[in-house]
């Protein structure tokens, strides 16, 4: 049975879950970041403003995502709500953002890299988009961890005998508080940990980080691949706006993230650098 407290009670102040699992995703991805400038001999002045336009595009972008892919009515039910962590439907109430999209986040991400690159570190987009893959994978698990905390995207009902049964007591009855369902929210954490330490080796022990792209090529396609076959064993998450016969909206959106994996790894051999290169702005 997993039924934790809604957070960490300091007094009048509770540090919720989901909110300390951000707070870890972008710290560590800082911090991993920090090394790979160092490691790629990169002037640290780079790094602010890559931090800042990433946790805007991963915000808004998550936001969006979620409205427009399983939430639409809340453009027209309570607007704000889409892009504060308000409610105004019943009064003015601070709630938090309830509902953050995963692909939502990756268009996001993808634009604001694309202004990062030409305009402010002036490198090709997918040497940015390489190191930012390794970092996204990590902190993609802590948000897994987050939504598990928080009870949400859990999985389908599975036997009892199961050992991956677990119950979730604090989840709405329209779920079925007493029903074992699969911890779907752990298998994408796990996958994407075995994710990052692939992507951290061959960035480390090979010279694919070269072949500027190659490394993000191959983030999108096990990445959006654990994601569609996760989705087999997840709930629905609110409406389903965009399927294909018998997959979801999850499902879905992860094809063309693996196509577009693909491709860019096959013209990855176009943008290889040398070291020297490497080192240098564009």
């Amino acid at each position: 049975m997993w039924d934790p407290s809604t957070g960490i009670h300091l007094g009048p102040v509770t540090l919720h879950y989901y909110s300390l699992m951000f707070i870890f995703a972008f710290g560590l991805g800082y911090i991993l970041m920090t090394k790979m400038f160092k490691i790629d001999n990169i002037n640290q002045k780079y790094l602010e403003p890559l931090f800042t336009w990433t946790l805007i595009g991963t915000i808004l972008g998550a936001r969006l995502g979620h409205v427009i892919f399983y939430q639409r009515e809340l453009f027209k039910d309570d607007f704000w709500s889409v892009f504060l962590p308000v409610s105004t439907k019943n009064g003015f109430e601070f709630t938090g953002f309830s509902g953050l999209a995963s692909h939502g986040a990756a268009i996001a991400l993808i634009l604001t890299t694309l202004y990062y690159s030409y305009k402010i570190i002036k490198k090709n987009p997918f040497w940015v988009y390489d190191r930012l893959g390794i970092v996204v994978a990590i902190g993609g698990a802590f948000v897994r961890m987050g939504n598990f905390f928080n009870s949400e995207i859990i999985g389908k009902p599975v036997d009892p005998s199961s050992p991956f049964a677990i119950l979730f007591p604090q989840m709405s009855d329209e779920y079925g508080v007493t029903v074992p369902r699969y911890p779907t929210q752990l298998f994408e954490a796990v996958g994407y940990v075995l994710l990052f330490i692939l992507l951290w080796v061959l960035y480390r022990k090979t010279d694919k980080k070269y072949q500027q792209g190659w490394l993000f090529g191959l983030f999108f396609i096990i990445l959006w691949a654990i994601r569609f076959f996760v989705e087999f064993l997840k709930e629905p998450q609110g409406d389903e706006y965009v399927t294909l016969g018998s997959l979801n909206t999850g499902q879905v959106l992860s094809i063309p993230f693996m196509v577009a994996g693909v491709i860019i790894m096959i013209y990855s051999k176009k943008f290889k650098i040398t070291e020297a290169e490497n080192a240098k702005p564009e």
